[in-house]
């Protein structure tokens, strides 16, 4: 038996339900932050994400700043009531429906979208409006101080695509044509753009899929759309995605010095240990 694994847990999900319970009040202290950044944020999540999206979106405004606008795309389960919470988030959220949002999508992405939540993920990234710097953050990403970095990297003149290297390339093999592109894999769980991706090739290649797209397939076609794109990797050790630290109590990563955590499934309980770490007012 990992005691150390079990309590980190246990303490993550104590801490989660206590949040949840409490969001209303949470919600209720707005973050104190006079910095406004020249960028427009979107995330897509529901229902079961809604602690993680409030915390998300809070360390964002506490350690980037206050982007023009912050748009929750909903899986179509977010409650009026959640909807709410997340409008009293920041000044600076709005929430719409990823039907409403996602238009004009080619018929494969619709019949994806359909299906599965990743379809519907997929559908939202291609549906961005791209008019100035642009973040796409997943709801399960904290942001930490040196986070203010994504503020210059959107105000430089350098790269047109960013995007978080992954640490365990998860890629749908009936995507790919050969080893090579399995090579620098990405995670679409974060990415910051200054134009709209090139996605007619990696497209092509969904409406060619064999059979019924899997769970890794939305990541898969990110992966081949910013490698066609030229994109620039952020610094894995300041955008950090690891599960190194999975089965032991302590979060390894989460300092003053990292820009942000994307915690993925395996390490998804550390998310919740992290939030006294930001001081409790996520």
């Amino acid at each position: 038996m990992n005691v150390a694994y079990r309590a980190a847990r246990a303490q993550g999900a104590a801490t989660r339900s206590l949040y949840r319970r409490m969001i209303r009040r949470i919600v209720g202290r707005p973050v104190r932050q006079s910095r406004k950044i020249p960028v427009e944020v979107y995330s897509f999540s529901g229902e079961r994400y809604l602690p993680e999206q409030v915390a998300c979106v809070r360390s964002f405004v506490r350690h980037v700043g206050v982007p023009d606008k912050f748009t929750i795309v909903s899986d179509g389960s977010y409650t009026e009531s959640s909807r709410e919470v997340l409008r009293r988030t920041s000044d600076c959220v709005t929430v719409v429906d990823w039907d409403a949002f996602a238009v004009d999508l080619p018929p494969y992405v619709r019949a994806f979208a359909d299906r599965q939540a990743m379809g519907k993920k997929l559908a939202v990234l291609l549906s961005m409006p791209v008019n100035r710097a642009t973040i796409y953050t997943d709801a399960d990403i904290l942001f930490f101080p040196a986070a203010s970095e994504l503020a210059r990297l959107a105000e430089s003149d350098g790269g047109r695509f960013w995007y978080l290297p992954d640490c365990m390339a998860s890629l749908d093999d009936s995507i790919l044509r050969d080893e090579a592109e399995r090579e620098r894999p990405v995670n679409a769980g974060f990415m910051l753009l200054k134009e709209r991706l090139d996605w007619d090739a990696p497209l092509r290649r969904l409406a060619e899929y064999p059979g019924s797209p899997s769970w890794a397939t939305e990541q898969t076609l990110v992966h081949l759309a910013m490698h066609r794109n030229n994109a620039l990797p952020l610094s894995p050790d300041k955008f950090v995605l690891s599960v190194s630290d999975q089965f032991v109590y302590k979060d390894h990563y989460a300092k003053r010095d990292i820009a942000l955590r994307h915690y993925v499934n395996n390490v998804r309980h550390k998310f919740w240990q992290t939030i006294p770490f930001q001081g409790g007012r996520n």
